[in-house]
């Protein structure tokens, strides 16, 4: 299983391209999938975790895949061109609140964008006490 770490500031230019750095290509493959995450930020998923996480979505009761419509609605298959961008579609920055500065993280499984600001403020509320609870709660 694929292991995706870092945190990397890159912007999304006009055209809403966005530069993913060659480490975090590395760990997505040549193909990836970008949807909606959750916690305002966009998912990209490596196919190996995209494939995962689809095999669990077609085993759901048709009452609760309806429920993920607008993931998959939304969701768009990334080949990163020639220089390492992929498009960000407009639906996707909209509902992320995308605009300029992004900070794109690794998330075990995946990889998720985030407005900076929003990411900075994030990070603020975490402190060394909050981090051993988190720990402590999931005993590791």
């Amino acid at each position: 299983m694929i292991s995706v770490t870092g945190t990397y500031e890159h912007s999304i230019d006009a055209k809403g391209r966005l530069f993913v750095p060659a480490k975090l290509r590395e760990d997505l493959g040549s193909v990836c999938y970008l949807t909606m995450g959750v916690d305002d930020c966009l998912a990209i998923y490596p196919l190996e975790s995209w494939q995962v996480f689809t095999d669990k979505f077609a085993s759901l009761p048709m009452s609760k895949s309806r429920l993920m419509r607008p993931l998959f609605a939304n969701a768009v298959k990334c080949e990163p061109d020639s220089q390492g961008r992929i498009v960000i579609p407009q639906a996707l920055r909209k509902y992320a609140g995308l605009e300029k500065e992004v900070v794109i993280i690794g998330v075990h499984n995946r990889a998720e964008i985030w407005d900076a600001e929003k990411w900075r403020m994030t990070q603020e509320e975490m402190t060394p006490e909050k981090m051993a609870e988190l720990l402590e709660s999931l005993e590791v």
